[in-house]
């Protein structure tokens, strides 16, 4: 523990806690490292396929299930959150891609706080940073910090900023006091989220069955999206945040952003669906890399980007897109040439959606 003695000064946990939000953060929790309490929710999740295309997940399975074992000595979380701004309107592209890519923001902010850790101490700590990319259970470790409850549709809710906010930790090798678990559930008996999902990809209440997800479709997913989800797309080109654009707590608590970083850029700021997706689909690929260099969209690869703006000409369904569809026919990725085939016959059979989500 690090206590302080009476007359010594803040404990060095007051001061992390300080620094972090000095630096930017919006919330910071610390807890021990261990075994997850979901470890076996983690391991069934697995078991029943939900993880889809994303092998990384079984891959690092044995560091998921033991959050002491990414490196050597780690025995304590620095666990932070990271607002994203939830107050603006949903759009084409989920709002957390909207700016500079988070991992490299946080990643940032995180290293000073380490920097800072070892200027206190006056010695080098051994310690590792994480922001969506480790083998690690980041919700685990952050409701155990005291940083919020899992929500019915799998977020972290805080009672303070819904939902709209990133997870990061910094696990360290020092021996730091733990707070409180958050123990509460505050959904109580609301389903908005649920109720709400285009594609009913929620297997049970606090269940997400990634494969069905809009979000893993036109991210996560290197091939075809099924054409059973394809039309409750509408004009979503990256992500969704309809289970979370629901949620009472964000309606209530979003909160907007205070980051400059992670502003929208001129390449998705302020274009509906139908606008993006012509851009996109006329992009080659050093016009992608250009438009998203520095961008969390460039995980999608202009493959996958393309092929999602296929999607969407198809489900809004405008004649005028014609040629440029057309032209995507000779495209030289086979997913994009089946997608604007089947955009195309959309639009030949006058398929239009009366509700597409925005």
């Amino acid at each position: 523990m690090n206590a302080a003695a009476p007359g010594a000064g803040p404990a060095l946990e007051q001061l992390i806690k300080a620094q972090a939000y000095g630096l930017g953060f919006d919330l910071v929790g610390i807890t021990s490292l261990g075994i997850p309490d979901t470890a076996d929710a983690f391991d069934s999740w697995l078991a029943r396929g939900y993880a889809g295309e994303m092998d990384y997940m079984e891959r690092g399975a044995i560091k998921r299930r033991d959050t002491r074992l990414p490196f050597p000595g780690a025995t304590t979380a620095i666990v932070v959150a990271l607002n994203y701004d939830g107050t603006t309107p949903a759009g084409p592209i989920a709002r957390y891609a909207r700016g500079q890519d988070y991992h490299d923001v946080m990643g940032d902010m995180l290293g000073s706080l380490r920097t800072f850790i070892e200027c206190q101490l006056m010695r080098p700590v051994c310690g590792k940073a994480y922001v969506d990319t480790g083998p690690i259970l980041e919700r685990d470790i952050a409701r155990k910090a005291g940083l919020g409850w899992f929500g019915k549709n799998t977020n972290l809710i805080n009672p303070r900023l819904g939902s709209f906010f990133f997870i990061g930790s910094l696990l360290v090798e020092l021996d730091l006091e733990a707070d409180k678990p958050f123990e509460s559930d505050y959904c109580g008996t609301c389903t908005r989220c649920i109720d709400a999902c285009p594609t009913d990809a929620f297997a049970a209440p606090g269940v997400l069955d990634a494969t069905r997800c809009i979000s893993y479709l036109t991210i996560e997913a290197k091939g075809a999206i099924p054409e059973e989800f394809r039309a409750a797309m509408g004009t979503l080109v990256y992500g969704c945040d309809i289970c979370q654009s629901v949620c009472p707590w964000n309606l209530r608590f979003a909160q907007a952003l205070t980051v400059s970083e992670l502003a929208p850029r001129p390449a998705t700021a302020g274009k509906n669906g139908r606008e993006l997706a012509r851009e996109i689909l006329a992009m080659d690929d050093q016009l992608f890399r250009a438009a998203f260099k520095g961008s969390p969209i460039k995980r999608a690869k202009r493959r996958g980007l393309a092929r999602n703006a296929a999607v969407v000409l198809g489900n809004t369904g405008d004649e005028s897109d014609v040629p440029l569809l057309t032209a995507a026919l000779e495209d030289p990725e086979p997913i994009v040439r089946e997608h604007a085939a089947w955009a195309l016959a959309k639009i030949e059979q006058g398929v239009r959606l009366e509700d597409i989500p925005r």
